[in-house]
C-alpha cells in the first residue's frame, strides 16, 4: 500500500516536564540551498535539557541566494547561544542587556536593515529566524543552543524537537540522551511522521538509569516515506517518561559544587478541598466558548470528590451564587450543579470585581461558620475572556482588593479563554494569591485544556511545605517554602555548597497533610553524588550550575510580579546579573546577531512575555530564498495537540489525495463460494459508490473459513458495551447513531497499559493518568507505548495494536453525515472470556445446515441463538480510504 504524504510538520518530544524543541531550515533546493546536514542533539541530564540544533547548508546556484535558518523553541526555554560559520569565518551571537542591545537595534532600523524577532508563535512555543546571504558554492552552518528545566506535569516529563527541513537530507540525525540517577520508571516514544518504513531508523534503548532514542533515516527511507522522491520528512516526534520515586524526602543529586532537590513523594493521601468555580457569561463568552466551557465543568464536576465541598458562581454585568454556601460533592449536589452549568447562557458585560468578592466572601461565611472541614484547603477557580468592563475596571483596583479580601487563606487559580483578555491583569492576580495563570486556546479541543488545567490542581497532596539544609553546608539556595504541592507535579529546590560543607548533605522537608504534620529526612553523600555524574560521556558536564542559574531567574522573574516596586527592582538586578553571566536569552537580555561585512549587522533575538502574544497576528511565511512559490509556510490558527500550529500550503499535483479522480466501479460478476457446502453462487452486479455501503462494523469470524462478518446495527440502544475481553485486558464501547449509519462515539478502554482511547467524529482523545491528548482524524500519528502501539495514517485510519493482542481499527469517513466505523483484526487473540454485542460473535459460533436454495441467505448460531445472515456487497476499510469492495455475511442486530 502507498504510504500517504504525512502533514507537513517534523518534531521530537521527550516526556519530561515538557520541553520542546523546534527547527524549521527553510530553503528551496531548486533554487540553489541544499541542505545537506540537519543534527539534533538533546541531552536531559536529571531533568535539565540541553539541546543544540545544527544545520549545514550550501549554495548550488551560480548566484548569491538567501538562506534561512528558521526554529521554534520551548517559551519556558532560554537560548545560550548561536552562531554562523560562514567560509571558516564564526559570526556569534552576543547576549547583552535589553537597554544596549536596543541601541544597535534601533540603529539597525535607522539604517533601513530589518532585526531578526524571536516571536511567540503556538501555545507553547517560540519562533527564532535568521536569515543571511549565501555566495555560490560557499557553505555555512547555522547552530543554535537552547536548555530547560524540565517540568513534571500530570506525572510526566516530556521534551519535544521538531525538525523541519523541507526537503530530502543526506544526513538527518535526531540523537537523545537522558540519564536519571533515580531510574526511568518508564519511556514512550510518539511521532507524528513515522512511518513502517521509517520505523526501522527509530532505535530506542533503555536500562535503569539511562535511555538513548536515535533517529537516523536514510535517503532511502525518507523517499519511501513520503511516496514520492523529493518529499520531506514533516512532524513531530515526543518522548516521555517518569523516574522512580518512593514516599521518602525525595532525591538530592549534586554535581560540581552544586545539588538539586527534587521531592515528589508517593503514596500521600489526597486532601479535601473546597473550591468556588467562578464562571464567565459575559456575551463575549457567546457561541463555542460558552458551549465548551459548560462540557469542561460538566466534566470536572464529576469529577469532585465526595469528601469534597464546592459552589458555582456566574457572572457578566451582575454575579449570580449558584447555593447559599458551599455544598458537599455528593451524587445529589453534582448532578443538580451539572443541570445548572448545562443552562448558563452568555449576555451582558464583566464584572470581575464583583464575582471574586463574592467568591471570597462565599469561603470567609463558610470559614466563621466552620463548614469547611478541617484539614481541607479552599481556592477559587476563575475562568473568563476578556477585560473588566463594569463595576470596578481599573485592574490594578481589583487586584488589590482580591489580594486584600484573600488575605493569603485561599489560593487562586486563573483561566484565561482566548486573547481578548489580558494575561498580565490575570497572572497577578494570581501569583499575588498563591496559585497559577493559564491562557485557554480557542480551538477543538479547548474544553480539555480547561479540564487538564483543573487535573493538575485538583489532588492537594500537602500544604506548606518547607525544605530546610545545614546552613553550614549550602549557600544561594532557590525558593524553599511552598503553599501547594499536588499529585503529578514536582517540587525542585536548587543551591551552591559551601567550600568546607559536611561529607554528608541532609535535608528536612516539612509540610501538613490532611489532620496531621508530616517530616521528610533524606541525605546524600557528596563524593558518591559527584563521581556518579562525572563518569557519563553522554551528557552535559557542569549542567547542575546551569540549571540553579535557570531556576533562580524564572523563579525571580516570577517574583517581580507581585512583589512591591523596590523588591521587585532587586529581583530584577538579580536576575539580569544571572541572565548575562550565564549567557541566556530572557525577557531582560537580548541576543545581537552579527553578520559579514555588507549584510545587515545588527538583527536582536528578544524573548517574547506571554501577554505579547497577538490573537490577529500577521502571517509568518517560511520563505528560504525568494521567488520559491511551492515551499511557502504560513502561521494557522493553533489547535495542535502538540502546541504547534503552523502548517504549509503548497500547490497540489494530480496525485495529491484531495485530487485523486473518484474510483469508477465497473459492472462486473462476483463469485461467491461457501467453504462448507462447496456451492458457488455468481450475481451480476452494477455498484456504484453510492449504492454499497460500509458497514459500520467489520468483523473476522473464528474457524478457518475466515469469513467476514458485517454488522449493520438498526436500532439505536444508546450506549453499547461491544465488547470486552478480561484476559485481554480490553473493553470496548460505544454508541450507535442509526441516522449516520456508524457511531456516534467508540471508547476503547486498555487495563495494561492502562489507556482509554475516546473517538468522536470530531477527535481522538487518549488518556492516561488524568492526562488527555487530543489529536485530529487524519493526523499522522506513530505512539509507542509499552504493551500498545497506536498509529493513524492521512486517510484517517487509527489502529490501537499489539503483537500480542486484537487490533482494533477506528475510521472516521470523509462525510460529515456519516458516523464512526469500528474494524477488528487480529481476532485469534480473543480468549475464551471475550463478551459483548459483538464479543459474542467470538464464542461458540457455527453454521446451521439449510435446505433453502438460495446460498446466499444461511444461519448462524452464536451461543445457542440464531441469525440471519445475508451476502451482501459492501465496503471494506480496513486498510483505510478510498476503501474496497467485498462480500460479507450481513447481520442485522
Amino acid at each position: 500500500m502507498k504510504v500517504p504524504v504525512p502533514v507537513p510538520i517534523c518534531s521530537i518530544m521527550l516526556v519530561l516536564p515538557l520541553l520542546l524543541a523546534v527547527l524549521q531550515t527553510v530553503t528551496a533546493q531548486k533554487n540553489g540551498i541544499h541542505v545537506y546536514s540537519l543534527t539534533v542533539d538533546s541531552r536531559v541530564s536529571s531533568r535539565f535539557a540541553h539541546t543544540v540544533i545544527t544545520s549545514r547548508v550550501v549554495n548550488r546556484a551560480d548566484e548569491a541566494q538567501e538562506a534561512i535558518f528558521d526554529m521554534e523553541l520551548p517559551k519556558k526555554a532560554f537560548i545560550t547561544n548561536f552562531s554562523m560559520i560562514i567560509d571558516g569565518v564564526t559570526y556569534p551571537g552576543n547576549i547583552k542587556e535589553k537597554a544596549a542591545a536596543q541601541e544597535q537595534y534601533s540603529a539597525a532600523v535607522a539604517r533601513g536593515e530589518s532585526a531578526g524577532l524571536v516571536k511567540a508563535t503556538g501555545r507553547k512555543t517560540e519562533r527564532f529566524q535568521v536569515s543571511v546571504n549565501v555566495a555560490p558554492a560557499a557553505k555555512v552552518t547555522f547552530e543554535l543552543v537552547y536548555e530547560e528545566l524540565l517540568k513534571r506535569r500530570l506525572g510526566v516529563y516530556e521534551l519535544l524537537l521538531k525538525v523541519r527541513p523541507q526537503q530530502l537530507v543526506k544526513h538527518l540525525q535526531m540523537d537523545i540522551h537522558i540519564f536519571e540517577p533515580q531510574g526511568i520508571r518508564f519511556l514512550e516514544t510518539e511521532s507524528t511522521f513515522m512511518t513502517n518504513e521509517l520505523a526501522d531508523a527509530l532505535t530506542v534503548s533503555q536500562n535503569e538509569t539511562k535511555a538513548h532514542i536515535l533517529f537516523k533515516p536514510t535517503l532511502s527511507q525518507q523517499q519511501k516515506s513520503s511516496g514520492q522522491q523529493d518529499k520531506a520528512l514533516d512532524g513531530n516526534f515526543i518522548v516521555r517518561y517518569d523516574v522512580n520515586r518512593t514516599l521518602s524526602g525525595g532525591s538530592i543529586q549534586i554535581e560540581n559544587g552544586y545539588f538539586v532537590h527534587y521531592f515528589a513523594p508517593e503514596g500521600l493521601a489526597t486532601m479535601p478541598k473546597n473550591v468556588v468555580f467562578v464562571i464567565d457569561k459575559s456575551g463575549s463568552m457567546s457561541g463555542r466558548k460558552i458551549e465548551q466551557t459548560r462540557e469542561a465543568l460538566i466534566k470536572i464536576l464529576s469529577d469532585l470528590s465526595p469528601k469534597d465541598q464546592f459552589n458555582l458562581i456566574t457572572f457578566s454585568s451582575e454575579t449570580t451564587q449558584w447555593k447559599p454556601s458551599l455544598v458537599p460533592a455528593s451524587p445529589e449536589n453534582v448532578n443538580k450543579a451539572k443541570s445548572y452549568a448545562a443552562g448558563i447562557q452568555a449576555a451582558g458585560g464583566t464584572n470581575i470585581n464583583d464575582a471574586m468578592l463574592m467568591a471570597v466572601n462565599l469561603l470567609e461565611s463558610n470559614n466563621q461558620a466552620e463548614l469547611l472541614p478541617e484539614g481541607s484547603i479552599s481556592f477559587i477557580m476563575l475562568l473568563t475572556d476578556g477585560d473588566p468592563t463594569v463595576g470596578e475596571t481599573n485592574p490594578t483596583s481589583i487586584q488589590k482588593n482580591v489580594r486584600e479580601a484573600i488575605g493569603g487563606q485561599y489560593s487562586l487559580f486563573c483561566l484565561g479563554f482566548g486573547f481578548d483578555v489580558s494575561y498580565a491583569f490575570l497572572e497577578k492576580l494570581a501569583l499575588d494569591n498563591g496559585g497559577l495563570a493559564r491562557r485557554i486556546y480557542e480551538d477543538s479541543d479547548s474544553a480539555l485544556q480547561l479540564q487538564d488545567f483543573y487535573q493538575e490542581v485538583s489532588n492537594p497532596m500537602l500544604t506548606t511545605v518547607a525544605f530546610q539544609y545545614p546552613s553550614n553546608a549550602v549557600e544561594e539556595v532557590t525558593q524553599d517554602n511552598f503553599r501547594l504541592l499536588f499529585k503529578g507535579s514536582e517540587m525542585v529546590v536548587a543551591g551552591k555548597l559551601r567550600d568546607k560543607s559536611p561529607d554528608v548533605l541532609s535535608a528536612r522537608v516539612s509540610g501538613k497533610m490532611y489532620m496531621q504534620n508530616i517530616t521528610f529526612q533524606t541525605e546524600s553523600n557528596v563524593a558518591k553524588q559527584e563521581e556518579e555524574f562525572q563518569s557519563p560521556k553522554y551528557i552535559f558536564h557542569n549542567f547542575m550550575e546551569r540549571l540553579w542559574a535557570y531556576l533562580t531567574i524564572q523563579q525571580q522573574l516570577e517574583q517581580m510580579v507581585s512583589a512591591s516596586e523596590a523588591d521587585s527592582q532587586a529581583f530584577k538586578t538579580r536576575a539580569l546579573n544571572l541572565s548575562l553571566k550565564y549567557n541566556f536569552v530572557t525577557p531582560l537580555t537580548s541576543m545581537v546577531i552579527t553578520k559579514p561585512e555588507g549584510q545587515e549587522q545588527s538583527q536582536v533575538a528578544e524573548k517574547p512575555v506571554e501577554d505579547a502574544i497577538v490573537h490577529n497576528a500577521p502571517p509568518i511565511f517560511d520563505v528560504g530564498v525568494a521567488g520559491s512559490p511551492d515551499i511557502l509556510g504560513q502561521q494557522g490558527p493553533p489547535g495542535d495537540p502538540h502546541d504547534f500550529p503552523s502548517y504549509s500550503f503548497r500547490l497540489r499535483s494530480s496525485g495529491d489525495s484531495a485530487f485523486s479522480p473518484p474510483v469508477v466501479l465497473e459492472p462486473r460478476q462476483v463469485e461467491l463460494y461457501d467453504t462448507e457446502t462447496q456451492n458457488k453462487a455468481r450475481i451480476i452486479t452494477e455498484p456504484t459508490s453510492a449504492s454499497i455501503q460500509a458497514s459500520p462494523v467489520l468483523l473476522t469470524l473464528p474457524g478457518p473459513s475466515n469469513d467476514t462478518l458485517c454488522v449493520d446495527i438498526k436500532h439505536s440502544q444508546g450506549p453499547m458495551n461491544l465488547l470486552s475481553d478480561p484476559d485481554q485486558g480490553i473493553e470496548v464501547n460505544g454508541q450507535y447513531d442509526t441516522k449516520k449509519a456508524g457511531f456516534h462515539w467508540i471508547k476503547v478502554t486498555f487495563k495494561n497499559p492502562q489507556v482509554q482511547v475516546l473517538a468522536s467524529p470530531e477527535h481522538v482523545v487518549v488518556t492516561r493518568n488524568q492526562r488527555n491528548s487530543a489529536y485530529k482524524w487524519k493526523e499522522t500519528l506513530f505512539l509507542v507505548l509499552p504493551g500498545l502501539k497506536m498509529t493513524m495514517d492521512k486517510t484517517g485510519l487509527l489502529l490501537l495494536s499489539d503483537p500480542d493482542k486484537v487490533t482494533i481499527g477506528l475510521l472516521s469517513l470523509d462525510d460529515p453525515g456519516k458516523g464512526l466505523l469500528l474494524l477488528l483484526r487480529d481476532t485469534d487473540h480473543f480468549s475464551s472470556h471475550v463478551n459483548g454485542t459483538l464479543g459474542q460473535f467470538y464464542q461458540d459460533v457455527s453454521w446451521e445446515m439449510t435446505e433453502v436454495a438460495d446460498d446466499s441467505q444461511r444461519t448462524l448460531r452464536v451461543q445457542e441463538k440464531d441469525f440471519s445472515v445475508t451476502r451482501k456487497l459492501k465496503m471494506d476499510y480496513q486498510e483505510g480510504l478510498p476503501g474496497t469492495e467485498i462480500s460479507c455475511w450481513s447481520v442485522e442486530l
